[in-house]
C-alpha cells in the first residue's frame, strides 16, 4: 500500500505491533491527558490577556492611562488603581487555584501504570507514554480507560506466545462511529478481516476473562469515546451575557452624560467663563471654549467611571465560589454508603441552576441502581412471593420482614433475599412443575459463571435481568454451576446433573423470546423458552387456554405493581422430528442470503405446542426517592426526558416505574419508522391527535423576550389538557434531527408531558439537547454517570454527574457531581432557586448603589460651571465600592433567603420566576438605574438647598464645599445601608456585623481621614483637616441627613407595601405562610407512598443487544484448561474476547413500584389557597 506520511488529513490508518519507529512516523496521537491552561512560566502573561478581553478591565485600564494626563484628570491615579489591582490579583488567585487542581489531576491521570509488552516483556508503563501500535495486558473486570484496541489474544488461547502477535493492520481513520469498525489484519502473507466484535472501546469492561492482548489502535482524543464527546465549550449563564450588554450600556450612558457636561462646559465657557479669563491666568491651550469642552469630556469620562462597576465582576466570582462551597457542605447530598459528598466542579454556573427547564437524563446508573430483584412468580396458576398474616390477609413486605431459610442449600447467594417460604416448601416436596419452573430458568439463559474458590458462585450476565433470573433459581435449589459450549451442569437439590446443550435459539427485538434445547440425562429432548407474554402465549398448546387465562391475571397484578413480567413455557420433543429440523437449521445457518430470515423462521416452526409454566415478576430497582423527585421536578414546571441507549420496552418500564408515564394518559405515542416519511407521517399524525387537524403551531419566536415566548409558546402548551407522552427511536430520532423535521419534532415533544428518546447514541443525546437550546431558548441540564453521557453533559448548560457503576468519566466532564439522582431535586428547588434569588437581588442593588453613588457628579456639574469638580473626597471615591459598601452586599448575596429551603422544597412553582427570568431582567435593570438615578437626585439637592440657607449653630455659614460633600457622602452611605436592609429577607450575624460594620468603619475612616495628624503626614492626599468633626457636630447636619433618608428611602418602602398587599407573588404569600407556621409551630409535610395502578404489562429485556447465544455455541468464550493441547486458529482472535461491556453503548433498566403522592396538609391551618382567597 502507498503510504503519504506528509497527508494532513488520515484516509486510513496503518499500525505494526511494537514498532514504535514505524507508527511514530504517522503522527498519531498519544495518550497524554492535557486539561490544565497554564504553567509557571506563562501564567502571568496569558491570565493578564484574558482578563483584560474582560470589557471593564480593558476600560479601567484605559482610564488609568487617561489620569496620568494632567489636563484632562481631575482625580488621583490611586482612585482607579487601586480597585483594577484588587480585582486582578483575585481573579489571578482564582484562576491559579483552579489551574493547580487541573494539573493535580491530569498528572493523576497520566502516571497511572498499564502493562505494555516491550520488546517481549511485560514493563509497567505510565498511560501518558503508551502509543497507537502498542501491545497492553489487560485484566478481568478492568476499565480499557484511555485507549481503543484490536483484541489479539486472551486466556483461551495460551499457546500462542505473545512475541508471535499480529503484524500490521491497516483499518479506518479516527471517528465517532461506536456500532462501526472496518480494518484488515496481515499476519504470515495472510489476511483476516476485522470488525467491530474484535475491538475494545475505551470505556469498556473486561468480563469473564482473566486476561488479554490488545494492540492500541487510537489513542487519546482519536479514541471513538472521545471523538462522540464534541468539543469542550466554554460555559456562561444567561446572566453573564447580560452583564456584558448592560455594562455595554452603562459605557454607553456614560459617554452620553460626558457629551451633555461636555457641550455645557462649551457653552458656560463662551457666555460666562470668558469674564473670568483676566482674572484666571489660563493656559493658552485651553482658552478656546470648544476644546476646553474636549477635555472636559475626557475629565468626566474618568469621574463617571464608576458608574462602570469594576467590581462588578469580582464580586459576582466571590458569590458564586461561595455558593459553590455551600452546595459542596451540604450534608442532605451526602451519600454515606459511598461516602460521596455533593461537589460543584465549576463556579460560573450555580445561579443557572435556578432557572432550569429541560432536564435530559440517562436511565441506567442514573435513575436506576443497576440491581434487579426476583420479587414474585406465578407457578401451575398459584402466585408465590406475598406474605400473609395469621388471618389471611396480605401484609407489606419491609425490611422488618422474616426472609425465607435456604440454609438447605450450601450454595445459595446470601444476598438473595424472598419473603414467601410456601415455594421452598413446594421445592423439597418436590412438585414436578414447581422444579421444571426452576430448572428452566437455570437453563435457559445466556449467563457465564466463574467459581474461583468452592462454592462461591460469580455470574456474569448479558443484563441484570438474566442474572437476577438464574440468581434466583440458584437459591431454590437449581444451581446454575457451568457449562461447556455442549454441556450445561446444574446441581439440583444438592445433586449434579449434566444436560447436553443442543441449541439455542437466542434472543432478539424481533422474536422477544429466548429459547434452548437440551436432553436431561434420561435422554428426553426438552425445550425450554422464556420471553414476553404477549409473544409466549401465541405459541402455546391450546389445552393451556384455562391457565393461560390464569396466569395473564397473575401477570396484570405484577404489572400493576411496576414489575417487569416474563412468561415461561417447555415442550418435549421427538427425536425424529427433531433430527430433521436439526439439519433445517444447519443448511439455514450457512447459507449466504437471508440467514437471519430463514433462522428465524426455522425457530418458530418448533417453538409451537408449548406448555405453559408460568411466569416471573422481577423488581427493577430505582435509586431511592426517584419517583418523588421527578414528581418534585414536574411541579416545578421542568420538562424531563430520558434519553437512553436502551431498548424500546426497558426505556418505557423505566418511564412507567418513575410515574412519567401512566395508564391515565390519553395517549402514549411512539415514533418508530425507518424512513423520513415514515417519521414525518408519525410526527404530524401525533401533532394532529394533540391539537386537532389543520392546526399549526408556532414555537421558534427567536426575536421575542424571554418572558413574551413564554407566555405565546409555553402557556400555549398548558392549555392542552390532555396528557400525552412521545417514545421515539434512535433510528427514527436520526430522520427527526435532519433540518426538514426537526421543527415538527420539538413541537410535539413540547406538547407531550413525557419524552423518552431509547436506542440513542451518545452523539444524539447532545443533539437532542442542541435542538432545545436552539429552539427553545431555554436552560437545559443534562445528568448521567457513564462515559456515553459526556457528550450531552458538555452540550447542555449545566452538565450533572453520577458517580456511580460505569466509572469517572461522567463526573470528570460534569459540572456538579452526586451520588444520587434524588439530591438533584435540592440542587435545582434549594440552591439553584437560592443562588439566582441571591444573584439577582446583588446585581439590582448593586447598580443601583453605583448610580446613586456616581449622578450626583453630574447634578453637581450644571452647578460648578462644568469644571469637572468632584463633589466627594477623593478617598471617599477610592474606598466606596471596596470598603464601605462590599461586604454588606456579599452578605445579602451569600446568605439571603426568600423562603426557607422546607418551603422551597414543598412548593416547587415557586421555582418559575427563574425559568421566567423574572428577577433580573432589562426591565428589572431600568428599574434598579432609575431608582439609583432619582436617589442620586435627591442626595444632591435636599443638602444643595438646605445649605442655601443653613447656618451653623453659633450663626456662622455652613455652606462650604467641603461640609456639603461630607453631608452627601454620609447620607448615600447611610441611605444605601438602610436599602440593603429593606432588600434583606433573612439576617444572619454576619448581615448585622457587615451592615453595622460598615457604618462604623465609614465614620472611623472618615474621621480619620480629616483629623490633624495624617494631615500632617500627608497634606496633599489629605486636605479635608477638620470637616467631618466640625460638620457632624451640627444637628442642622443631621437633620439635612435624616430628612435624606426618609425621602430616599420611604418611597420605595410604600410601593413595596402597596405591591405585596395588592398584587403579591406567590413567594410573597408563601413567605406569609411561613412566618405563620412558625408561630404556630413547626408542621411536618404530609407526603405518602402510593402504589402505581398500572395494567400494562412490562415487556422483559433479556439483553440490550442480540444475545450471545452464538458465541456460548461455538465454544469461544470457555477457558481452556491448561492441560489442553487443543488449537485454535488465528483467522478468528476475537472469539476469545468472552462478554465485553461497553460501558459506552450499554444500559441497564431498573423501575420500582413507588409512586409518589401529597395529601392535603389536614394539620396546618392556613395554606398558600387561603391566603389567596383571603
Amino acid at each position: 500500500t502507498k503510504l503519504n506520511f506528509s497527508s494532513t488529513v488520515e484516509e486510513e490508518r496503518h499500525v505494526r505491533a511494537n514498532d514504535r519507529d514505524y507508527n511514530e512516523r504517522f503522527s498519531y496521537a498519544d495518550n497524554r491527558i492535557k486539561t490544565a491552561k497554564y504553567n509557571v512560566f506563562t501564567f502571568l502573561p496569558i491570565n493578564l490577556f484574558e482578563q483584560f478581553q474582560r470589557f471593564a478591565n480593558a476600560y479601567f485600564l484605559v482610564l488609568l492611562i487617561l489620569q496620568l494626563i494632567p489636563e484632562i484628570s481631575s482625580l488621583s491615579w490611586f482612585t482607579t488603581i487601586v480597585p483594577l489591582v484588587l480585582v486582578l490579583a483575585i481573579t489571578a488567585v482564582k484562576d491559579a487555584t483552579d489551574d493547580y487542581f487541573r494539573h493535580k489531576s491530569d498528572q493523576q491521570v497520566n502516571t497511572r501504570q498499564s502493562q505494555v509488552l516491550i520488546k517481549g516483556i511485560l514493563q509497567n508503563e505510565k498511560w501518558m507514554n503508551v502509543r497507537v501500535g502498542d501491545i497492553i495486558k489487560l485484566e478481568n473486570n478492568q476499565f480499557v480507560a484511555v485507549t481503543e484496541h484490536y483484541l489479539l489474544l486472551n486466556e483461551c488461547q495460551p499457546h500462542l506466545p505473545v512475541t508471535c502477535l499480529p503484524g500490521e493492520v491497516i483499518c479506518e481513520p479516527p471517528n465517532n462511529k461506536l456500532d462501526k469498525f472496518t480494518g484488515t489484519l496481515y499476519w504470515k502473507d495472510n489476511k483476516y478481516p476485522l470488525d467491530n466484535e474484535k475491538m475494545l472501546l475505551r470505556g469498556c469492561v473486561l468480563r469473564n476473562t482473566e486476561w488479554c492482548f490488545g494492540l492500541v489502535i487510537f489513542a487519546g482524543l482519536q479514541t471513538k469515546l472521545m471523538q462522540n464527546c464534541g468539543r469542550m465549550k466554554f460555559k456562561r449563564t444567561s446572566i453573564d451575557k447580560l452583564m456584558n450588554t448592560l455594562v455595554l450600556w452603562i459605557f454607553g450612558f456614560l459617554i452620553c452624560m460626558g457629551i451633555i457636561l461636555a457641550i455645557g462646559n462649551t457653552i458656560w465657557e463662551q457666555k460666562v467663563g470668558s469674564n473670568f479669563w483676566e482674572y484666571l491666568q489660563w493656559k493658552e491651550l485651553t482658552i478656546n471654549a470648544v476644546f476646553s469642552g474636549f477635555l472636559t469630556f475626557w475629565s468626566y469620562v474618568i469621574i463617571l467611571n464608576t458608574v462602570v462597576p469594576i467590581s462588578l465582576y469580582v464580586s459576582v466570582e466571590v458569590l458564586r465560589l461561595g455558593h459553590s462551597y455551600f452546595i459542596n457542605w451540604d450534608r442532605r447530598m451526602y451519600y454515606s454508603r459511598k461516602d460521596t459528598p455533593a461537589e460543584a466542579r465549576t463556579t460560573t454556573l450555580n445561579e443557572e441552576l435556578g432557572q432550569v427547564e429541560f432536564i435530559f437524563s440517562d436511565k441506567t446508573g442514573t435513575l436506576t441502581q443497576n440491581i434487579m430483584v426476583f420479587n414474585k412468580c406465578s407457578i401451575n396458576g398459584k402466585t408465590y412471593g406475598d406474605v400473609y398474616d395469621e388471618f389471611g390477609c396480605k401484609v407489606d413486605i419491609t425490611e422488618k420482614t422474616p426472609c425465607v431459610d435456604f440454609s438447605f442449600n450450601p450454595l445459595m447467594d446470601r444476598k438473595f433475599r424472598f419473603h414467601d417460604s410456601s415455594l421452598v416448601e413446594a421445592i423439597k416436596l418436590e412438585e414436578p412443575l414447581v422444579q421444571e419452573f426452576f430448572r428452566l430458568l437455570a437453563l435457559c439463559h445466556t449467563v457465564m459463571p466463574e467459581e474461583r474458590n468452592e462454592g462461591e458462585l460469580v455470574y456474569q450476565a448479558p443484563s441484570p435481568d438474566e442474572g437476577a433470573l438464574v440468581t434466583a433459581a440458584r437459591n431454590f435449589g437449581f444451581v446454575f454451576r457451568s457449562r461447556t459450549p455442549e454441556t450445561i451442569t446444574l446441581y439440583e437439590m444438592g445433586h449434579a446433573v449434566t444436560y447436553q446443550l443442543l441449541a439455542i435459539l437466542d434472543f432478539n427485538n424481533v422474536r422477544k423470546r429466548m429459547s434452548v434445547i437440551v436432553r436431561n440425562p434420561k435422554g428426553q429432548l426438552k425445550l425450554y423458552s422464556k420471553g414476553a407474554d404477549t409473544i409466549l402465549f401465541d405459541r402455546l398448546d391450546p389445552s393451556n387456554e384455562e391457565l393461560m387465562f390464569t396466569t395473564s391475571e397473575h401477570l396484570n397484578e405484577f404489572a400493576g405493581e411496576g414489575l417487569r413480567t416474563l412468561a415461561l413455557a417447555c415442550k418435549d420433543l421427538d427425536e425424529d422430528v427433531f433430527d430433521e429440523w436439526m439439519k433445517k437449521l444447519l443448511f439455514a445457518s450457512t447459507a449466504l442470503e437471508n440467514r437471519e430470515e430463514k433462522l428465524g423462521a426455522l425457530y418458530e416452526e418448533i417453538e409451537q405446542g408449548m406448555m405453559l409454566l408460568g411466569a416471573t415478576a422481577i423488581e427493577d430497582k430505582l435509586q431511592e426517592g426517584v419517583p418523588e423527585t421527578i414528581a418534585c421536578l414536574t411541579l416545578a414546571n421542568i420538562k424531563i426526558w430520558v434519553l437512553t441507549g436502551d431498548k424500546l420496552e426497558t426505556a418505557m418500564n423505566i418511564g412507567y416505574s418513575c410515574n412519567m408515564l401512566r395508564d391515565d394518559m390519553n395517549e402514549v405515542f411512539i415514533i418508530s419508522g425507518h424512513t423520513m416519511l415514515e417519521v414525518q407521517q408519525e410526527l404530524r399524525m401525533a401533532r394532529e391527535r394533540i391539537m386537532g387537524p389543520g392546526k399549526d403551531k408556532f414555537s421558534s419566536g427567536l426575536d421575542m423576550e424571554k418572558t413574551e415566548l413564554y407566555s405565546s409558546d409555553s402557556v400555549f402548551e398548558e392549555t392542552i389538557i390532555a396528557e400525552y407522552a412521545l417514545i421515539i427511536n434512535g433510528h427514527s430520532l436520526a430522520h427527526a434531527l435532519e433540518a426538514d423535521l426537526e421543527q415538527i419534532l420539538v413541537d410535539v415533544a413540547c406538547l407531550c408531558k413525557t419524552v423518552i428518546c431509547c436506542r440513542v447514541t451518545p452523539l444524539q443525546k447532545a443533539l437532542v439537547v442542541e435542538l432545545i437550546k436552539r429552539h427553545k431558548r431555554a436552560v437545559t441540564l443534562a445528568i448521567g454517570d457513564g462515559a456515553n453521557d459526556v457528550s450531552m453533559i458538555n452540550t447542555a448548560h449545566i452538565g450533572v454527574g453520577i458517580s456511580g457503576q460505569e466509572g469517572m468519566q461522567a463526573v470528570l466532564a460534569s459540572d456538579y457531581s452526586f451520588a444520587q439522582f434524588r439530591y438533584l431535586q435540592r440542587l435545582l428547588l434549594v440552591h439553584g432557586r437560592w443562588s439566582y434569588h441571591r444573584m439577582c437581588n446583588f446585581l439590582c442593588y448593586f447598580f443601583y448603589k453605583n448610580f446613586a453613588f456616581t449622578l450626583v457628579h453630574f447634578w453637581y456639574g450644571f452647578l460648578c460651571g462644568f469644571s469637572a469638580q468632584t463633589v466627594y473626597d477623593q478617598w471617599f471615591i477610592t474606598l466606596f465600592n471596596i470598603v464601605y459598601t462590599s461586604l454588606p452586599v456579599l452578605a445579602m448575596g451569600l446568605f439571603d433567603q426568600d423562603v426557607n429551603e422546607q418551603y422551597s422544597l414543598r412548593y416547587p412553582n415557586l421555582y418559575r420566576p427563574g425559568q421566567l427570568n423574572q428577577l433580573f431582567n432589562k426591565r428589572k435593570f431600568f428599574t434598579c438605574t432609575l431608582q439609583g438615578v432619582c436617589t442620586s437626585f435627591i442626595l444632591f439637592f435636599i443638602p444643595y438647598g438646605a445649605f442655601m440657607t443653613a447656618v451653623r449653630d453659633d450663626g456662622a455659614h455652613i455652606s462650604d464645599q467641603q461640609a456639603f460633600a461630607v453631608t452627601i457622602a454620609t447620607s448615600l452611605v447611610i441611605v444605601v445601608s438602610v436599602q440593603i436592609g429593606l432588600d434583606t429577607n433573612y439576617w444572619t450575624a454576619v448581615n448585622h456585623f457587615f451592615i453595622w460594620g460598615s457604618l462604623a468603619v465609614y465614620f472611623a475612616i472618615l474621621f480619620a481621614m480629616h483629623s490633624d495628624g495624617i494631615f500632617t503626614i500627608f497634606p496633599n492626599q489629605f486636605p479635608f483637616i477638620g470637616t467631618a468633626r466640625n460638620s457632624l457636630n451640627q444637628k442642622i447636619v443631621w437633620l439635612v441627613i435624616l430628612l435624606t433618608t426618609v425621602v430616599c428611602i420611604m418611597p420605595m418602602v410604600a410601593v413595596r407595601f402597596i405591591k405585596a398587599d395588592l398584587y403579591p407573588t406567590h413567594t410573597d404569600k408563601v413567605r406569609l405562610l411561613q412566618q405563620v407556621s412558625r408561630r404556630q409551630g413547626p408542621q411536618g409535610q404530609n407526603l405518602r407512598r402510593v402504589r402505581r395502578t398500572s395494567s400494562r404489562r412490562s415487556a422483559y429485556a433479556f439483553a440490550h443487544q442480540q444475545g450471545y447465544g452464538e458465541l456460548i455455541t461455538s465454544g469461544k468464550n470457555m477457558k481452556v484448561p491448561t492441560s489442553s493441547t487443543s488449537t485454535y486458529p488465528l483467522s478468528s482472535p476475537t472469539r476469545g474476547t468472552s462478554l465485553v461491556k461497553n460501558g459506552g453503548t450499554t444500559d441497564v433498566a431498573e423501575t420500582n413500584s413507588t409512586g409518589f403522592g401529597r395529601e392535603s396538609d389536614q394539620n396546618q391551618e392556613v395554606t398558600v389557597e387561603d391566603l389567596e382567597a383571603r
